[in-house]
């Protein structure tokens, strides 16, 4: 992956959140990446120092990357509605509305919560969530 010359190369989205090793597990499971080498969860019962600050998930399929940076507070979206807007979300694709159906499945049993149901949009069909830290992220058939 090279930058064009002359432009910025996009690296990753940084996601901030109270938790970071319980997002980054949402995300890995919930996409099917996996850890930058020395981000790995330790075992059971061992510190986790980079938990505390600072994690990043890559596609092994390709050079997607998501991070996660712990920040004390966090005020939660309120998107669609309410005082807080969403500021960034994240747009996940699948190709048919059958994948959607499982994915749906998938975010709910990770701890994802449904925003907005457009699943019979005939154009666009769509699910928005919060991820568990109260990220928006929407899944749709492209």
């Amino acid at each position: 992956m090279s930058a064009r010359p002359g432009f910025p190369q996009l690296l990753q989205v940084v996601l901030d959140t109270t938790d970071a090793r319980a997002l980054a597990e949402f995300y890995r499971e919930l996409l099917g990446y996996e850890y930058r080498p020395g981000h790995e969860p330790p075992a059971a019962g061992e510190p986790d120092p980079a938990g505390q600050d600072w994690l990043i998930l890559k596609d092994p399929d390709g050079p997607t990357r998501v991070a996660f940076q712990q920040v004390a507070k966090l005020r939660e979206a309120t998107w669609p509605e309410g005082p807080i807007p969403q500021q960034l979300h994240l747009d996940l694709m699948v190709p048919t509305a059958e994948d959607l159906e499982a994915q749906h499945e998938a975010a709910l049993s990770l701890g994802a919560k449904m925003l907005l149901d457009r699943f019979d949009d005939p154009e666009e069909p769509l699910r928005v969530y919060a991820d568990p830290a109260g990220h928006p992220f929407c899944i749709f058939v492209g």
